[in-house]
């Protein structure tokens, strides 16, 4: 490898890495563990390698100007793979704020700069400093940018569902193309749309951050006394006249008493899991950093157990209770993913 390309590929990998980095840093919760950014980022990175054969293809059949294609085509084609990946992690519910929509969003990005840029490097990697200042500061930080627009967007749109209709990411995508293809425009100057990205985007996540922080914080405090409500209420063994009560007498009429008993057990689970996971935020909120140990992986476990008992029928019939929406299912998965590295 030449000195020019050593010289040169700092500026071209190292600012897009150091604002994922920073936005990880600033997330106060910590949200997404860092073992987690890293397959996101390689995911990133894989659709890069897809990106290119569709760009190749189309650009045959097309058969279009070069700058028309970059500027009309790809911004459609990449954005649409990147966003790919953020519709699995909300399916997945892997995503349950707007910092983490932000953080998945911008590590989905960094991951196909990165290898865009290092084929760049490899092909004209001779190129002026000043072409790999924008495309290090401009392009790469453009690429994170959009996909994390598409993620906030997407998210807020779609938060309050637990299905979500495909058409409710549009306008999220609509976004991150239109972003993509006005920077591939070059309606300023180079070195003048990079300052302007790395003007504007840091203010817009801030906000971002802080809008979440709060909104996060007052459903912490709102779910966190309805759980413990309900967990004293199973505790008690004394709710016949309670809404639980009620409701379990409405399962016997349905269920076989056994499965009943199976029902109340995996509801039981479930709301302590779900005050666990609060309560680790609330200390993440503080400063504070509580180990998960292994008896919550073994209620994880056992839940899946009843889980197979209950049946999917069973499971549905106690969603009033379980508060399954997608932050709830969400919380779980961050309590997963600790206790299996406890």
């Amino acid at each position: 490898m030449s000195t020019e390309i050593l010289i040169r590929a700092p500026l071209g990998l190292i600012p897009v890495l150091s604002f994922l980095f920073v936005l990880l840093y600033m997330d106060s919760y910590k949200l997404v563990g860092l073992k987690t950014v890293l397959w996101v980022i390689a995911a990133g990175a894989a659709i890069t390698v897809v990106a290119y054969f569709v760009n190749g293809f189309l650009l045959e059949q097309l058969d279009i100007d070069l700058w028309i294609f970059k500027r009309y085509v790809s911004p459609v084609t990449e954005e649409v793979l990147k966003a790919l990946i953020i519709i699995w992690l909300f399916r997945m519910h892997r995503i349950g704020f707007l910092v983490d929509s932000a953080i998945m969003g911008f590590a989905v990005g960094t991951g196909f700069a990165v290898i865009e840029n290092i084929y760049h490097l490899q092909t004209v990697g001779d190129a002026h400093v000043a072409v790999w200042i924008v495309r290090g500061f401009g392009t790469a930080i453009m690429h994170g940018g959009v996909t994390a627009i598409f993620a906030i967007l997407s998210q807020t749109i779609t938060e309050r569902n637990m299905k979500i209709n495909p058409l409710l990411y549009f306008p999220g995508l609509v976004a991150a193309m239109t972003f993509h293809s006005l920077f591939n425009h070059f309606v300023l100057p180079p070195l003048l749309m990079t300052v302007s990205i790395l003007a504007l985007l840091p203010p817009v996540l801030y906000f971002v951050f802080q809008r979440s922080a709060v909104h996060m914080h007052e459903w912490l405090e709102v779910d966190f006394d309805d759980d413990a409500r309900l967990l004293q209420e199973i505790n008690s063994g004394d709710f016949t006249t309670t809404k639980i009560g009620r409701f379990l007498s409405d399962l016997r009429n349905k269920f076989e008493g056994p499965v009943v008993v199976d029902m109340l057990c995996y509801l039981r689970l479930y709301t302590e899991l779900a005050l666990r996971a609060k309560g680790v935020l609330m200390m993440r909120e503080n400063g504070l950093d509580a180990p998960v140990g292994e008896r919550t992986q073994e209620k994880f476990t056992e839940m899946q157990y009843l889980e197979k008992s209950i049946g999917k029928t069973g499971v549905l019939a106690m969603r009033p209770f379980l508060h399954m929406t997608r932050k709830d299912l969400w919380q779980l998965y961050v309590l997963d993913d600790r206790s299996k590295i406890a």
